[in-house]
């Protein structure tokens, strides 16, 4: 069944991919390469990823049909590869060890990759549908730092077709100044197919947004998260954040694995509180 839907998919997207040149071509074909190793790996866990991969169909996501410049593209490329690494990182479900498993059933899980780094996965569910759950992350995306105390602000500099933009966060020192403001100015990339979606990131540069006074400039991915219905309960979401941080200066990896799972499991409880607050005050 893979294998036929992967060839169809290519066969499909040929129209689309004659009529590329460039960055978008060489984004697409990349894209196609990846989807051809999925379809011929076997389902097991991690199926959902593979069908994320398969339905978003990346291929013919359609990088719209304005043109862009050749920086534009640029930062499309880097989106759909912080899409494809994250992805692939979860899709990959041996070697995780547990980091912290909290008394609702929220755990953070971490591993060790050679060409990235310390990684850690959140896995939370939250009773609240997907469409709510989208639109607090995404569409109120600015407005993070409202409800989130880790965070400091949240700013689009610039969006790029309806998938991309290009965002600069600023992060609170912990508790304490154990670690210090950090800055990342980072690409991201959203994409929404059926009931699944993945948001999708990773550092980048940008001109109009140089390092800051106060602020240690921090890298971050391949980073992602993917939401999904609660199997047998579509008005719960199940949310799978994959982090990898470099919060660059000189700290002890125990603080900063300590630091790193800590957020997750504060994000996670911070965003249920919001999505509360929310949906009250809408009733």
């Amino acid at each position: 069944m893979l294998p036929a839907t992967s060839k169809l998919c290519a066969a499909i997207s040929y129209r689309h991919l004659r009529n590329m040149t460039g960055l978008r071509r060489q984004a697409a074909v990349a894209i196609s390469q990846e989807l051809s190793k999925l379809a011929h790996r076997s389902a097991g866990p991690g199926a959902w990823i593979n069908q994320v991969r398969r339905k978003s169909s990346l291929l013919s996501s359609r990088l719209e049909e304005t043109p862009f410049s050749e920086t534009e593209m640029s930062y499309i490329k880097q989106g759909e590869e912080a899409l494809q690494k994250s992805l692939s990182i979860l899709g990959n479900l041996d070697g995780w060890k547990t980091e912290t498993v909290v008394g609702n059933g929220d755990k953070v899980l971490s591993k060790v990759l050679p060409d990235v780094g310390k990684v850690f996965r959140l896995e939370v569910v939250v009773d609240q549908p997907l469409d709510t759950v989208y639109s607090e992350l995404v569409d109120n995306m600015e407005q993070m730092g409202d409800w989130n105390p880790n965070v400091k602000e949240i700013k689009i500099l610039q969006k790029i077709g309806k998938d991309t933009v290009i965002t600069h966060e600023k992060a609170a020192a912990t508790p304490g100044n154990i670690v210090g403001p950090r800055d990342f100015v980072s690409v991201r990339c959203a994409k929404r197919r059926g009931s699944t979606c993945v948001l999708a990131g990773m550092s980048t540069k940008y001109g109009a947004m140089p390092e800051q006074e106060g602020f240690i400039r921090a890298e971050n991915g391949p980073t992602c998260m993917v939401l999904r219905p609660l199997a047998g309960s579509p008005s719960q979401t199940k949310l799978t954040w994959l982090l990898s941080i470099d919060l660059k200066g000189w700290l002890p990896k125990t603080i900063i694995n300590q630091v790193l799972s800590q957020t997750q499991v504060d994000f996670a409880n911070h965003l249920r509180q919001r999505l509360a607050r929310t949906v009250a005050a809408g009733c």
